[in-house]
């Protein structure tokens, strides 16, 4: 991301920095798969394998304190250029990461931190749920119970993505031996890894989407799963989530700033032979160049310091997190137009990039939701 990447010289020549590497990758290998993934005939699970050994997943890692999302958000910017449900995707394993790394579950820690951040293990989170039940807006939907070792939990979660038999992911659930659930008080709440190969957890595929179809989207049934205590990433669950959640909205940052990129670009494409007409559209990239340039900076200067609990921190991040949801729609859609009926076609990926857009602006939190964080205070 120009001036604003993150890299270390050697010599005379800048070595490639992580953002470099994920950028080569997604040109040369993400490019060709990007139709196939938004059809859902292909969930790149190798290429999110791939993308691990050059470091893709673990930037973010908490190093003896501090935690720095700068270099995670342009990893993901540079695959949201090429493919938004790859972004998200990314996303998803990101946060995953995110959740075990800062865990004060030393044995969880050990035996998944650097699996997941190296990308042997893929998987997702399940926090969307538990993000509405946080703000008022839904009840949790798992419950759980108290048991030697562990936890019994049952319940389901409709949409859950970046999923597979053997992938992992972080959710919450509520439990019934505490508080006055009977009553309709909510109990305690408890975040843990829910692990895709328990038998007694199914994954049912989701009906087809609008868009992104190739991303491991499941509706998860939890039939009396044991949980063992080993899985267990926080207790109780609300102030890990406090402390988690200024991070969980900041990176996907990327996914928006990465489609933002790309609709420009493609305005910038259609430039010679439509420039002519295309100039009485009222928007122009040179308006989505300054407010990507605006993002951009923001996203850096949030980034660089996560564990803020200012609320004043905590309102910036909501506030660029619903800007660059709304500019990613209107971008996209301005894309659209200065495309014509070129655009229109299939195989154009105008109308992919303005269907990914819908995308950022409805995933948790959505942008109704982020207008209701910014109204409560």
């Amino acid at each position: 991301m120009g001036s604003l990447a993150l890299s270390r010289v050697v010599a005379q020549d800048p070595a490639p920095t992580i953002t470099d590497e994920v950028a080569r990758l997604a040109r040369q290998e993400l490019a060709p798969l990007a139709s196939a993934i938004d059809a859902g005939s292909v969930y790149p699970g190798d290429f999110l394998r791939r993308l691990g050994k050059v470091g893709a997943w673990s930037s973010h890692v908490p190093q003896e304190g501090p935690a720095d999302l700068r270099w995670a958000i342009q990893s993901m910017a540079a695959l949201g250029e090429v493919c938004g449900a790859t972004a998200f995707m990314a996303w998803c394993q990101n946060t995953l990461v995110w959740y075990v790394a800062n865990s004060t579950n030393m044995k969880l820690a050990a035996r998944f931190g650097n699996c997941f951040s190296s990308g042997r293990a893929l998987g997702g989170t399940g926090l969307s749920n538990p993000m509405k039940s946080f703000f008022g807006i839904e009840r949790l939907k798992l419950k759980g119970r108290k048991v030697d070792g562990g936890y019994i939990v049952r319940g389901a979660l409709p949409w859950v993505s970046n999923l597979g038999p053997d992938h992992y992911f972080g959710t919450i659930f509520e439990r019934e031996d505490e508080g006055g659930i009977a009553k309709g008080e909510p109990g305690g709440t408890v975040m843990f890894l829910a692990d895709c190969s328990d038998p007694a957890i199914t994954l049912t595929p989701c009906k087809p989407f609008l868009a992104m179809d190739g991303t491991g989207t499941y509706g998860v049934q939890f039939r009396n799963v044991f949980v063992p205590d080993d899985l267990i990433l926080a207790e109780p669950a609300a102030p890990f989530v406090k402390k988690i959640r200024a991070g969980f909205i900041l990176l996907q940052a990327g996914m928006g700033l990465g489609l933002m990129k790309d609709c420009i670009n493609i305005m910038d494409e259609v430039h010679a032979p439509l420039g002519h007409v295309n100039r009485y559209l009222p928007q122009q990239p040179v308006q989505f160049r300054e407010l990507y340039a605006e993002f951009e900076k923001e996203a850096m200067t949030l980034a660089h310091d996560p564990y803020n609990a200012d609320d004043s921190y905590w309102r910036r991040v909501v506030a660029l997190r619903l800007r660059i949801g709304d500019a990613s729609v209107a971008v996209a859609h301005a894309a659209m137009l200065h495309c014509g009926a070129r655009g229109y076609l299939m195989s154009h990926r105008a109308q992919r990039r303005l269907r990914e857009a819908y995308f950022v602006a409805i995933v948790t939190p959505a942008t109704k939701q982020l207008r209701k964080m910014l109204a409560d205070g």
